[in-house]
């Protein structure tokens, strides 16, 4: 089994900037990616940013530039830098991971979730 537990998140003003933190235990797999996927109110879940077991990255096209994945392998945890946030990133942000190849779907363990709100 897997679990993921999220971190960071809060309320912040429009043009600010967050850190999401995953940390992830449980079960090991030799290729995985890790993905933040967000979900507004009203709105269906939706994929914002992976990253790979080498280090390859994928940004969904509205974070791009403003959105940085990254991992710490000796840790554990995944972690999302969101800079230049605008009012229309306030979301549930979920940790997730699949086994397998990076993609921006099919993933089969999932956190609780980590509320961001953004202030105009």
């Amino acid at each position: 089994q897997v679990q993921l537990v999220e971190s960071g998140g809060g309320l912040v003003q429009a043009g600010g900037s967050l850190r999401l933190s995953c940390a992830v235990s449980g079960r090991t797999f030799s290729r995985y990616a890790m993905g933040w996927f967000r979900q507004a109110p009203g709105k269906e879940r939706e994929f914002a940013a992976a990253i790979s077991w080498s280090g390859g990255t994928l940004y969904a096209g509205s974070v791009k530039g403003r959105f940085t994945i990254s991992s710490d392998n000796a840790k554990n945890t995944v972690d999302l830098e969101m800079n230049s946030l605008k009012p229309e990133d306030t979301a549930v942000y979920y940790c997730a991971l699949k086994e397998g190849s990076i993609v921006a779907s099919f993933y089969d363990y999932w956190g609780q979730g980590t509320q961001v709100t953004v202030s105009s």
